[in-house]
């Protein structure tokens, strides 16, 4: 029979040993993370840029009719949606986290490959999560257009989340399907 201490140590051991097996996720994730809440600081605390006023007369004019550095916020998801449901994105995002805690296994985080889509992805989800719960919106300040169109404005964490995403499914498309036991 173990004792409550030496239960206490061994789920100490075994989590110290999972954030180990886990090194390439948590050396995305939290970089990514502090990029995008340093980033974000940058740009509404440092910058002056005006909320949501565009070059000429906002912003900083990076790649002349093409890229924009400016302060704006999303109360919503991508493109605004869901706007006014701050605690549904964060539920939302909360589930999303927790699940994929439970599922580490099926979606083979021992991989690194894995763990850099997750890691990204994992970051991404923290910074905008991080946003709307102490901000109430999200800051997004990269803005890319073209002559004919303007891209939605976005940061950091959304760029991890799309790219980790992406990589994810390349992946699915790439590897072959593990073996299932007979």
């Amino acid at each position: 029979m173990t004792t409550p201490e030496k239960r206490s140590v061994s789920v100490m051991t075994m989590g110290i040993t999972s954030l180990r097996r886990l090194k390439i996720f948590w050396c995305l994730a939290l970089p990514v993370l502090l990029l995008d809440q340093g980033t974000k600081w940058l740009i509404v605390d440092v910058s002056g840029f005006p909320l949501g006023i565009y070059p000429p007369r906002g912003g900083l004019e990076i790649i002349p009719g093409f890229f924009n550095l400016v302060y704006a916020v999303n109360y919503g998801a991508a493109w605004g949606m869901l706007q006014g449901f701050t605690f549904l994105l964060v539920g939302l995002a909360v589930l999303v986290l927790v699940l994929l805690a439970v599922f580490h296994r099926s979606l083979e985080l021992h991989r690194p490959p894995h763990q850099f889509c997750f890691g990204l992805i994992t970051g991404g989800i923290l910074g905008n999560t991080i946003d709307r719960v102490f901000r109430g919106h999200v800051v997004d300040f990269l803005d890319f257009h073209l002559s004919f169109y303007r891209w939605p404005t976005f940061n950091v964490a959304d760029s991890a989340i799309v790219v980790g995403t992406l990589c994810y499914i390349f992946l699915q498309f790439r590897q072959p399907a593990a073996e299932t036991p007979r």
